[in-house]
């Protein structure tokens, strides 16, 4: 069986997406960016390598500000880790199905390590239905007005998540334009008192299969006190009515606490993911 490594451009879009479909939930991300940007790497903010056997697309690679794969083969991997190690590292994290980045971090390690985190159980959670748990009323669609209410708690979450700011030095506009963006989208939630963001979450990608959630974050004054379980339950209920069908999101196995909270909203476990994080 004959195999070749290509970097997908216009054209491949139909076989890329057929790809994704075979699992839209973790691909969630990927096809997001592909429906509105295809496969021009200045509008997709990266370039998909492919993998194809017998001129049929069975694998392919994100890379980006993260590295993400679709689908692979054993094959797939070797060639993918080989011309990535030949490239240099300039992605922050890989990130998607567990089997697929770990398989894939085995082959790079040496060249790219180490790494800074290995988060390798992370389960992917989503829901098809609104929740049976009572919503947060109050919870609503951030305007451009809470801007500057909801960036330090976007920057809190981050930091508190990944142990690390979510901009480099000099990057705060960069990353307050990208806030912003998720704002004009109305893919911002949050509820607010007296003028603080008590709860919020935003939906990072959208495709017509599936909507993924994101930083989702409580003020830590406020925890243990239900925000989170009905804030949750707004925002799976608006998404679903604004975003898409299927509601999607990963959390760190060792969050029991969040793990807890999704599962009383109703999420339930449909896959693995893995991070590894420089």
């Amino acid at each position: 069986m004959s195999g070749r490594l290509k970097v997908l451009r216009s054209g491949d879009e139909a076989a890329l997406g057929e790809l994704l479909a075979q699992d839209p939930i973790a691909n969630c991300f990927v096809a997001a960016r592909l429906e509105v940007a295809g496969l021009e790497p200045w509008r997709l903010g990266g370039e998909v390598w492919g993998w194809f056997e017998d001129r049929e697309l069975v694998a392919g690679l994100f890379l980006g500000a993260n590295l993400i794969p679709i689908g692979g083969t054993p094959r797939s991997r070797t060639s993918f880790s080989e011309r990535a190690m030949s490239a240099g590292r300039h992605c922050s994290s890989i990130v998607g199905p567990s089997e697929e980045v770990l398989a894939l971090w085995q082959l790079l390690a040496s060249a790219w390590g180490p790494a800074r985190e290995i988060r390798a159980d992370q389960p992917l959670l989503a829901m098809d239905r609104d929740s049976q748990m009572p919503s947060d009323e109050l919870v609503r669609p951030a305007t451009l007005e809470d801007l500057d209410l909801l960036i330090p708690a976007c920057i809190a979450m981050f930091t508190e998540e990944v142990g690390a700011p979510p901009f480099p030095v000099g990057g705060s506009q960069a990353y307050r334009n990208r806030v912003a963006e998720l704002v004009k989208s109305e893919r911002a939630y949050v509820r607010i008192i007296d003028g603080q963001v008590a709860f919020k979450a935003e939906v990072g990608a959208v495709s017509r299969a599936a909507c993924q959630v994101q930083g989702v974050w409580v003020d830590p004054a406020l925890r243990g006190k239900g925000f989170s379980v009905g804030g949750m339950a707004a925002v799976v209920a608006a998404a679903r009515q604004k975003q898409g069908p299927i509601v999607s999101l990963y959390v760190n196995d060792y969050n029991t606490v969040a793990r807890a909270t999704y599962a009383r909203v109703g999420f339930r476990p449909v896959g693995q993911f893995a991070t590894i994080l420089f």
